[in-house]
């Protein structure tokens, strides 16, 4: 069996024409434009390129951005204040802070200071509980895009067999709760196992579903996978690569060569999952202005 590729690029550019289609009726209706304030506090080059790939992304589909980029030495009351200010905001429907922060800054104080109507990321405590009890909330953009791909590709979770191999807050935790979830994106029977669990390879064989996030390549291989599988690989690696002209090339979590010849459908890396967590960024700072009118 050789897999299908899925697309996350094609599915990121099909729903952002949707949301850009929003925009402009939201715009046409009520005047207001979707606003949403980044804030990137240092030069760290992996966190200034992810900044300025989802300001180009607001622009593509009309979302108002709001660009801030502070000194490294900004201190932990100055970000809180601009945070304050950005609440208050009436422009900005969605704030997000680039982590990770500079050491001398507690990220647990800066996600807390955002307003949870405007916390985008769904990374406030508010957002979570909601999340975790089922209520509407902002769902954080990495596994919010898992299951959106999925649906788009029509794998059907009812009732399926769900391995997801992470246990991080932004990844691993919300998207086996998510799953759980009664609806058309849950009602999975989900495991969550991590790279401390025992015979790892006893839990993903029975999964018709799985999903690997633990942040290490080759974390699943094809003999881990039954024939037929799906494969969503969310991991992210570089690895030296001297033919490469950056000197790296980046990997997942999975053997990919090996398991698009075993699963059935198989996202790549890159360009499967990643594409989707700036686009769902988007959804929600969409449904945030929607929400606030």
């Amino acid at each position: 069996m050789t897999a299908r590729i899925i697309d996350g690029k094609q599915v990121s550019a099909t729903i952002r024409a949707e949301l850009q289609a929003e925009v402009a009726a939201l715009k046409a209706a009520t005047g207001v434009v979707p606003g949403l304030a980044v804030v990137l506090v240092g030069n760290d080059p992996a966190s200034t390129s992810y900044v300025t790939a989802k300001e180009k992304a607001c622009q593509e589909v009309g979302i108002f951005s709001d660009d801030n980029r502070l000194p490294a030495e900004t201190s932990e009351a100055e970000l809180l204040a601009l945070i304050a200010r950005l609440n208050q905001d009436e422009r900005i429907h969605g704030i997000l802070v680039q982590l990770p922060l500079p050491k001398h800054i507690s990220e647990a104080k800066v996600i807390m200071a955002i307003d949870p109507d405007k916390d985008v990321d769904g990374f406030h405590p508010v957002n979570v509980g909601r999340m975790v009890i089922g209520e509407e909330a902002f769902l954080p953009c990495t596994p919010h895009g898992v299951l959106v791909l999925l649906e788009r590709c029509g794998v059907v979770l009812d009732g399926a067999e769900v391995v997801v191999v992470g246990r991080s807050n932004i990844v691993g935790k919300p998207l086996a709760n998510m799953l759980i979830q009664k609806g058309s994106r849950g009602n999975a029977t989900v495991t969550v196992c991590h790279t401390r669990t025992r015979n790892l390879a006893e839990h993903t064989r029975r999964a018709d579903i799985v999903i690997a996030a633990a942040g290490r390549p080759g974390t699943i291989t094809a003999d881990m996978v039954r024939e037929g599988a799906v494969v969503i690989d969310v991991g992210v690696n570089r690895v030296s690569d001297s033919s490469a002209a950056r000197g790296y090339r980046l990997v997942g979590d999975v053997d990919f060569a090996a398991l698009k010849e075993k699963a059935s459908l198989i996202t790549p890396v890159p360009g499967g999952v990643g594409p989707m967590t700036i686009t769902m960024l988007l959804h929600n700072t969409v449904a945030s202005a929607k929400r606030r009118r």
